[in-house]
């Protein structure tokens, strides 16, 4: 995103870098967090070689992690970096005097809290976003971590193992951790600028040297002609992901200039053209958003691997996988047909954690209050708010369709094939729809746009919503864990 007039090269964090923002024309804020990024990269490689697990202790490698990851913080953002270490502490100090019964739900509100009044203070100091990087970004992973390991604590400590499903016993945390653990888990190098969260136990499982053959210790290697554990090197995985971020950083700089969102509430462009017209458009500059996306979505999984984490295991031909941390799956995201595939497959790691700390543990409409949630997380602009109660809307719609209709669809071949192409077109245009106001951020432009679609969406989804039979959904009760498959909570939301 483009700097307004009169606000050049702005940044709250170092200026070190200002002579080269000058030269390239790209905001100071934005250099800083490619060039900590970039650092974080050569300094993960370096990590897995010369800190590696056999060659330090964990002490060491926390240590590390930490003092390289509080350097970043405070060479992207200055002072306000503060706000990170504030929450930190915080809810360090609730995780060891909270009972454990509550500590999952003092956790959870002083750390959105807190994200929520800083929130608030970033309208009036950024003014909707005159700074693309600033240091909610990192706050909000944080909350994610912090809330994640207060859930994961009260799981592991507070509750009984029959008392869980499948994924909560695996995920369960045993003993609250010691303050060097907590911060690097928190402030690490390789995710504190762009994330992705983590579960804890994988975290303290890669720094202690067990991450890859917990995974590894899955597959029966002496089947497939191994006399021992492989060692899969993430090398390959890291070029794989550079070279999407290198096309996403060349299509943000080429593509996403050449087609401003603003354009689509132009009074010109609204003038001029038909409404097809109007649609197509919307389409064009909602693809040309997402390079940006993809570029730090990317290059911070790439960070992670390079480190040696985010090892996910082998599949039945021998093939290793390196996306425990991926956050978007981009070829599922151009293909989907259907607005739940979407959803699922971008930002996943988000996703997981709304799933973890409020789908699964709401009592009651989980599909709204996971909405909200994400709304709330994401910040008090109102656009946010359209764009996920749109949301509500439609994935409502969608799953009345689907369960209503889909089955018509599936044979023969041509017509499930037509059904695909109908559903692929409807479900990119959709997301584009619900997507529009997470941009323009405020009420007037949102409501402008929405009056130039004619709210074609919305009527159309309480249209469907009034038509056809609504499945009820079926709550998962707490069974023993035996009896619990890894699908059960999904199909809460079938």
């Amino acid at each position: 995103m483009a700097e307004p007039p009169g606000a050049p090269h702005r940044t709250t964090g170092s200026t070190l870098l200002h002579p080269l923002s000058a030269l390239l024309g790209i905001p100071l804020d934005q250099i800083n967090f490619v060039a900590c990024q970039l650092f974080a990269l050569l300094a993960a490689f370096w990590f897995r070689v010369y800190l590696g697990p056999s060659h330090v202790s964990s002490a060491v490698r926390h240590a590390f992690a930490t003092l390289f990851g509080i350097y970043f913080a405070v060479f992207c953002f200055g002072w306000y970096s503060i706000h990170l270490f504030i929450l930190v502490m915080m809810n360090y100090g609730i995780m060891n005097m909270a009972s454990i019964p509550n500590i999952h739900r003092y956790s959870f509100v002083v750390a959105m809290g807190y994200l929520t009044l800083c929130h608030i203070s970033r309208i009036y100091i950024f003014h909707y976003g005159i700074l693309t990087t600033d240091f909610s970004g990192p706050l909000m992973i944080i909350t994610q971590k912090i809330t994640t390991l207060a859930c994961q604590l009260h799981d592991g400590i507070g509750r009984q193992a029959e008392e869980l499903t499948a994924e909560q016993n695996r995920l369960a945390v045993k003993t609250r951790p010691s303050l060097l653990e907590y911060l690097s888990y928190l402030l690490n190098f390789m995710s504190i600028i762009a994330g992705p969260c983590s579960n804890y136990k994988d975290y303290i499982a890669f720094i202690e040297g067990r991450h890859v053959h917990m995974k590894l210790l899955e597959v029966n290697w002496k089947q497939k002609g191994y006399d021992r554990l492989p060692d899969p090197s993430p090398t390959g995985a890291v070029m794989y992901k550079l070279c999407i971020t290198l096309a996403s950083l060349i299509l943000f700089l080429t593509l996403t200039k050449n087609f401003p969102v603003a354009y689509i509430i132009n009074n010109e462009f609204l003038e001029k053209t038909s409404f097809l017209s109007r649609l197509g458009y919307l389409y064009v500059v909602t693809q040309a958003a997402k390079p940006k996306y993809y570029f730090a979505w990317t290059l911070a999984d790439a960070v992670n691997n390079a480190a040696g984490y985010g090892f996910s295991g082998v599949d039945e031909r021998g093939i290793f996988h390196w996306d425990l941390l991926s956050n978007l799956n981009i070829w599922n995201i151009e293909t989907a047909t259907s607005f739940k595939m979407y959803i699922e497959n971008w930002n996943i790691q988000t996703a997981a954690w709304l799933k973890r700390v409020c789908y699964d543990r709401a009592p009651w409409y989980p599909t709204a209050l996971t909405f909200i949630l994400s709304a709330l997380w994401h910040g008090i602009y109102p656009g946010y708010y359209f764009t996920f109660l749109t949301g509500i809307l439609i994935t409502l719609a969608a799953r009345a369709i689907r369960n209503n209709c889909r089955h018509y669809f599936l044979a023969p071949t041509p017509l499930k094939v037509a059904y695909d192409i109908v559903t692929w077109v409807v479900t990119q245009l959709a997301v584009c729809y619900t997507v529009a106001p997470f941009v323009m951020l405020a009420v007037e432009p949102t409501i402008k746009f929405y009056k130039s679609m004619y709210f074609h969406m919305h009527i159309l989804s309480i249209l469907v919503l009034l038509v056809l039979p609504i499945r009820p959904q079926a709550r998962s009760v707490r069974r023993p864990q035996n009896q619990v498959t890894q699908n059960s909570v999904k199909n809460k939301d079938k």
